[in-house]
């Protein structure tokens, strides 16, 4: 549980960090995807098996969700799911 709330809070100030630094595409990707982040980690929260496997499997499910519904275009997903990929390493 230590390393899953140390992750959030590293993702969530790396998020946070475009709101300072970014640009107005780059923070609307940034705020979008820590929409799905937030819900996520809420979903995960509420489980049985708190880790972040189950974060990243929550969390991308999520997001195919949304996009199989055109919330964004297809440029805008793939920079959310570049964004998640450099939040994760």
């Amino acid at each position: 549980m230590i390393a899953f709330n140390h992750f959030v809070d590293q993702a969530e100030a790396k998020l946070d960090e475009v709101v300072v630094s970014g640009s107005d595409d780059e923070l609307f990707i940034a705020s979008y995807l820590h929409g799905h982040f937030s819900l996520a980690v809420s979903q995960v929260l509420q489980s049985d098996n708190i880790c972040l496997n189950i974060l990243n499997d929550v969390l991308l499910s999520n997001l195919n969700d949304a996009f199989a519904n055109k919330e964004l275009e297809q440029r805008d997903q793939h920079k959310v799911f570049t964004l998640w990929s450099d939040i994760k390493n």
